[in-house]
């Protein structure tokens, strides 16, 4: 399947070649398929399409990337200063402390991104709109598609940014006017709700791609985070829209939690939309890279050296369950060994003193757990072949849980809970069950600034954080999946907590917002900066 996904994005280059290489037509041309040679038909629809998804590859895992957005600014991953370098000139350090400039390169990256995905999804409706690619009966689905990828952008955009121009002509050369968040959240909404009745149902033939189900999860998303984007709840909403996906019966949960994130993870059946990569075709994870140290290479027998950056925050680590599969699942930890020699290469540990940077402070090779929940595959190269599973059946249910949790129903979000927490329990089944008295507690993590001996300075930790304990269920099961930011928003901990070497900002509100690059506001003179920067 991962193969004939690829495919798509070689044919698609000759259909480029269709829509805009030939303007002298009166020779005989043998390299292109000439546009009144060309009559797509469905078969063809997922390599027009192509270019627009391949694009979200370079927006989710580039090079500080929406990934490394969500993650670093939150309260799970880090990346410190290491023997080999990794201080960047503070990036990281910045981002984890929330002192992030108008032209740091994580919000830029995910803006320049995000809008190169509009482009291409707009260049493409334009050529619809004209006729210059003829698609005749598939004209309404194509179009129904790539409304919704650009609206998927352009969620990326609202989430992040906040206040970004709506722009959805590619034709037009005028310098685009700033919308406000609200309106962009009004927009997004509108052209999901609009391509719900046209967008493909059938999940077994549209992996990869924005079907009717991928559009219900992200409309759920949208609505469990309203009150954060526009002041008002839609938690109903939210519950209608996932009820919609369960009830489908196009998805399940995995037996094994892993089976979501291995490298044959194309085959999952809980994944609803994923990015795909693949290590020859679609190349672009490199999460293996950013997070193992070069020793591990001999590990996994790797044909490319790690760069060995970031790791796991200690405090988050300490909230799991010894008994919760997830945290081996999600985390490398611990010996790790050459399978042909024997000999242990690294011993990872869960200690790490501090960001590093004007205090002088280092963190060891081997000091914090890395991500590990990506499986790496054996011989792996300089690209990992798992897909992103961007929106998937464990995320539905857990945000129909948080909506019903939210709206007073905590015995019906526990259901729930409990349902999702049974396959990281096996072991210890009677740990899998918790009731919705339990959804009302805190949080487990012990938010508090750590000195570089690892101790923890604790006034109140996270036992006043409103539903903390739902926040702890969405960090043990959505570890690394870029969700953190959103939620520690939306529980309000993004604004107040201290972790790790993080404090909240003297302007903390203004940081549930990135700035809009300095890069755009100089080429744009109808942008304004967001508040704060």
């Amino acid at each position: 399947m991962k193969k004939k996904i690829f495919q798509y994005i070689i044919i698609a280059t000759l259909v480029s070649g269709v829509i805009i290489s030939c303007t002298k037509l009166d020779e005989e041309v043998y390299s292109e398929v000439l546009p009144s040679k060309f009559n797509p038909s469905e078969k063809d629809l997922p390599s027009i399409l192509a270019p627009t998804y391949a694009s979200l590859r370079t927006v989710m895992c580039g090079w500080q990337g929406y990934f490394d957005l969500q993650e670093e600014a939150a309260d799970c991953i880090i990346t410190p200063v290491r023997p080999n370098g990794w201080d960047d000139a503070g990036t990281y350090r910045r981002m984890h402390q929330h002192t992030w400039t108008t032209q740091e390169y994580q919000p830029f990256n995910t803006w320049q991104n995000a809008y190169s995905s509009i482009t291409k999804c707009n260049m493409i409706l334009s050529q619809i709109e004209e006729g210059t690619l003829k698609l005749e009966a598939i004209k309404e689905s194509a179009v129904a598609e790539l409304r919704a990828v650009r609206a998927l952008a352009y969620y990326l955009l609202m989430d992040n940014h906040g206040n970004v121009p709506i722009v959805t002509s590619f034709k037009d050369v005028s310098l685009p006017k700033q919308n406000t968040r609200a309106e962009v959240y009004a927009f997004v909404l509108k052209e999901l709700n609009e391509v719900l009745p046209v967008l493909s149902e059938d999940a077994a033939t549209t992996y990869g791609r924005m079907n009717k189900w991928g559009a219900k999860a992200l409309l759920a998303k949208i609505y469990l985070n309203s009150e954060i984007y526009v002041g008002t709840p839609e938690y109903e909403k939210c519950i209608k829209e996932a009820d919609d996906v369960i009830n489908s019966n196009k998805y399940q949960l995995d037996n094994n939690y892993s089976d979501v994130f291995t490298y044959t993870n194309q085959n999952s059946k809980e994944i609803i939309f994923a990015i795909p990569y693949d290590e020859i075709y679609g190349v672009g994870n490199q999460i293996h890279l950013k997070t193992l140290d070069p020793l591990s290479q001999s590990v996994y027998q790797m044909t490319a050296q790690p760069w060995g950056g970031n790791c796991a925050v200690p405090q988050f680590i300490d909230t799991y369950d010894v008994d919760d599969s997830r945290m081996k699942d999600s985390w490398i930890q611990g010996p790790q060994i050459n399978p042909t020699s024997g000999q242990v290469m690294i011993n990872y540990v869960k200690f790490v003193p501090g960001m590093g940077g004007t205090d002088g402070i280092v963190a060891a090779s081997n000091q914090g757990f890395r991500i590990g929940k990506y499986v790496i595959k054996p011989k792996a190269t300089g690209a990992m072949d798992n897909d992103f599973p961007f929106l998937r059946y464990g995320d539905v249910l857990m945000m129909k849980a948080e909506a019903l949790l939210r709206t007073g129903k905590p015995n019906e979000a526990a259901l729930i809970v409990t349902e999702i927490r049974k396959r990281a329990f096996k072991d210890n089944p009677g740990k899998a069950t918790v009731t919705g008295a339990d959804l009302l507690k805190g949080s487990n993590y012990q938010y508090g600034l750590q000195a570089p001996d690892g101790k923890v300075s604790v006034v109140n930790g996270g036992a006043d954080i409103v539903y903390g304990r739902f926040l702890d269920e969405l960090g043990w099961e959505f570890a690394a999946e870029a969700h953190r930011r959103q939620d520690l928003i939306r529980f309000g901990v993004f604004q107040t907590k201290r972790w790790f070497n993080h404090s909240p900002h003297p302007q903390a509100q203004t940081r549930t917002l990135f700035p809009i690059p300095q890069d755009e506001l100089a080429k744009n003179p109808n942008l304004k900066q967001n508040p704060g920067y």
